[in-house]
């Protein structure tokens, strides 16, 4: 599974805009984690989450959703491609993942602080 696993890996780097760099690191990170490199995997054979690995109960769909919120200014503005590019949400939810494992409480925080710009007043 590995050749075909670090192929897809590449095929989203490139589909996302990522260089060899990226996928190198992203590589190096997702096969010394077990938990996310099992959900990359499952990912690749079924295109659905298997949701069963998580840090401090946040899964791979939590992160993809915060992402969606998360960035959702930027895309309104027209200043991220991720509105347009699947691969690039899920490849960055990924590699969030693989960081959030280095340091949860960080990303915990994050997510709970930054959001869209759905409410009144975010800016002021």
């Amino acid at each position: 599974m590995s050749k075909k696993a670090y192929d897809w890996a590449k095929a989203l780097c490139y589909y996302a805009g990522k260089d060899e760099a990226f996928l190198e690191q992203f590589w190096k990170a997702l096969t010394q984690s077990e938990g996310v490199y099992q959900e990359f995997v499952y990912y690749l054979e079924h295109q659905n989450f298997l949701c069963s690995y998580q840090i401090q109960g946040y899964s791979l769909v939590d992160i993809m959703v915060w992402q969606m919120d998360h960035f959702k200014a930027q895309m309104d503005r027209g200043k991220d491609d991720m509105k347009t590019n699947g691969d690039k949400m899920l490849l960055m939810a990924f590699d969030t993942m693989l960081k959030m494992e280095q340091d949860p409480l960080r990303y915990i925080a994050r997510m709970k602080e930054e959001t869209g710009t759905d409410y009144p007043g975010k800016y002021e």
